[in-house]
Parts: structure tokens; C-alpha cells; sequence
């Protein structure tokens, strides 16, 4: 069966929407969410100024928590006597853990047969579901929109990383996908327990599935950067794991999407470090110190890459140095991490 609706059916479903006849719902937006009701709020009141009409689609808030703050937002939101406005559903996910397990709740209990992702941190511009529908017209399986990511004139290195999304072929921060697609591929993978690589493992099913993916350019999600902690990136070095997962599963995409990861000159860091160790065991003090200058250098390079289009605030270099040192051999312990965790049989 084809991914999507017949062109007939299409142009009667629009020109009913333009008569003002409201029967079915068109959309479901759902959003996952873990513990951060103020940005929220934020989130939910840009969805419920869609110039969309409001009975045409629905909002799912999936609470990864849950948490009775967040539930109290969306029942407050959803309460009888608000102004006309879609309607709003809470549900609770206790099963999962992360936001692909959170997801698959929200579209599986979807009443539209497109679904529209979106995060809990993000805002949508007023048009975005309309030009979310009109781009998933007759054929298409999924479509992912645009990400504009606000930055400072001179970003730190988390806010640059977080601005990736702009580039992003597909983000779950912005796409929409048929119900019946989710179906067929058996909606994300649950084994990506963090926010990483879980949308790009959706695009990659539904590819190899024979679908087809569109750009919606036109659908703009504003994703502001939250504020981070001090050395922030070296927690994030655990995502790493799920890059091995993605690349097991469908190592030609992953070439032709991702391309090569860890950078090479992780493992030049790491080596020096080693041929410095060897050195030192050896009792070979030359090869020692050719190793902890190898290491010094390359390192140098790594934080001066990092620092080259970022601030240079006194504060910001002192994370580049320190993280600099320690992301590397993170990176690598969490990809072994993974190979040895993900044992993918099919």
C-alpha cells in the first residue's frame, strides 16, 4: 500500500478544511518531555497558536518523568472554557526510558494518520503545521522541516554543537511522518535511551523500507540553546554508544549520511598517549617524551579546532582545555562500550 492518502481524497480533505467543515483530525503533534515544565509551557502555547485549525489536529504530551507539575501544565492548558483551541492529552510513560520510548507512546496512541514531532525546548513558528500538511502530499513517507537555531555573535562550543540541528537531514526537534510508516518500521528503536541518533535510526528504517523522504523547509522550528553546565560535553561523550548501534544497523547509510566517527585524530590522541605509556614502562624515555609531545600537540590542535569559531572568554577556554583533554578517550571508551552492548542480529 502506498504512504499516503489517494489525490483525490487529498483535494477533498483540503477544500473540506477551507469550507470550515471539521470531521476528522489531520495531524497529532507529539512532544516528549522529562521534568522541564517551564520550557514546556513555552513549547505547547507556540502549538496552540497554529494558524491550523484547531480541530484539526492534537497535541500528546508524553511525560518521560512523569511528574505531577507537568501534569498539572497540560491539564491547566487543556481545561474546559479555554478559548477554542486544539485539544491537549497527557500521558504518563513509566515503561521506557528516554524520549524514542516516549515517542513511540505518544504516536501509538495517535487518532491522525500524520504525526508531527516536536521537543519540549523548542518553538514552533505560526504556520508550521500547515506547511508540515502541505508537504507531505500524495507518496510521501515522511518529511523533515527546518531548525533555526538563535545563536550569540560569538557561541561557546556547546551552543555551535546544538546549531548542528540547523543541518540536520532529519531531526525529530522538526518532522512529520504517516502513521502507517511508524507502523511498518516499528516506530524508533527504544534502545536509544538518550537524545542521539534516535531520529536519524527512523530515517534510515524508513529509507530501507522504500520510502521516501521529503525537505519541508518551509516548517520552522525555533530550537533557543538551554543553558548547560561547566564541561557539559564530557557527559555527552555517553551518546556515543548509539553511534555504533546506528552504524550496526545500516552501515551504508550510516557512510553516506554520517560519514566517519570518531574524528581520526581521536585515536591519534589516544595513541601517542599509548606510545608515551609503552615508553615509560620500557623503561625507553625517548619514546616516552616523543609520545607526551605527540599527545601535547595534537591535543593543542584539538582545543584550538574547538576554540577557532567560539568564544574566548577566560571561563570558555578553560573548558576547552580541560574537556579537550578528556574527550577523546571518552569518546573511544563509549563506542567500545557499545560494540560490546548492541549485539545487532539482523
Amino acid at each position: 500500500m502506498p504512504d499516503s492518502i489517494t489525490p483525490t481524497r487529498f483535494l477533498r480533505r483540503r477544500s473540506v478544511r477551507q469550507r470550515g467543515d471539521y470531521r476528522t483530525i489531520d495531524i497529532s503533534v507529539v512532544v516528549p518531555t522529562y521534568r522541564r515544565p517551564h520550557l514546556l509551557r513555552r513549547s505547547l502555547e507556540s502549538l496552540l497558536k497554529q494558524d491550523f485549525a484547531p480541530n484539526r489536529y492534537e497535541i500528546i504530551v508524553c511525560d518521560d518523568g512523569p511528574d505531577a507539575e507537568t501534569e498539572a501544565l497540560v491539564a491547566r492548558l487543556a481545561a474546559p472554557g479555554k478559548r477554542r483551541r486544539a485539544s491537549i492529552r497527557y500521558i504518563p510513560v513509566e515503561a521506557t526510558q528516554g524520549p524514542a520510548g516516549a515517542r513511540n507512546c505518544g504516536w501509538r496512541a495517535a487518532r491522525a494518520p500524520i504525526i508531527a514531532f516536536t521537543d519540549d525546548d523548542t518553538i514552533a513558528d505560526r504556520d508550521w503545521l500547515s506547511e508540515g500538511w502541505r508537504a507531505m502530499r500524495p507518496g510521501v513517507s515522511a518529511a523533515g522541516g527546518r531548525i533555526d537555531v538563535p545563536l550569540p555573535k560569538t557561541p561557546t562550543d556547546y551552543e555551535l554543537d546544538v546549531a548542528g540541528l540547523a543541518k540536520a537531514e532529519f531531526a525529530t526537534a522538526n518532522c512529520f511522518v504517516r502513521k502507517r510508516v511508524l507502523e511498518r518500521v516499528g516506530g524508533f528503536d527504544e534502545r536509544y535511551t538518550a537524545a542521539w541518533r534516535e531520529d536519524s535510526d527512523l530515517q534510515f528504517a524508513i529509507l530501507a523500507t522504500g520510502g521516501t523522504i521529503v525537505r519541508a523547509d518551509n516548517a520552522l522550528i525555533f530550537h533557543p540553546v538551554r543553558p548547560a553546565e561547566w564541561g557539559v560535553s564530557i557527559a555527552q561523550q555517553k551518546k556515543s554508544q548509539f553511534d555504533v548501534l546506528l552504524r550496526r544497523k545500516y552501515p551504508a547509510f550510516y557512510a553516506k549520511h554520517i560519514g566517519r566517527s570518531p574524528p581520526s585524530l581521536y585515536y591519534l590522541i589516544l595513541a601517542s598517549l599509548a606510545i608515551a605509556a609503552i615508553g615509560l614502562v620500557t623503561g625507553e624515555h625517548a619514546l616516552a617524551l616523543a609520545g607526551l609531545v605527540g599527545w601535547l600537540l595534537f591535543t593543542a590542535y584539538f582545543a584550538f579546532l574547538r576554540l577557532r569559531r567560539t568564544s574566548h572568554s577566560a571561563r570558555h577556554m578553560a573548558e576547552m582545555i580541560w574537556t579537550s583533554i578528556a574527550i577523546p578517550p571518552l569518546s573511544i571508551f563509549w563506542r567500545l562500550h557499545g560494540a560490546l552492548k548492541f549485539d545487532i542480529k539482523h
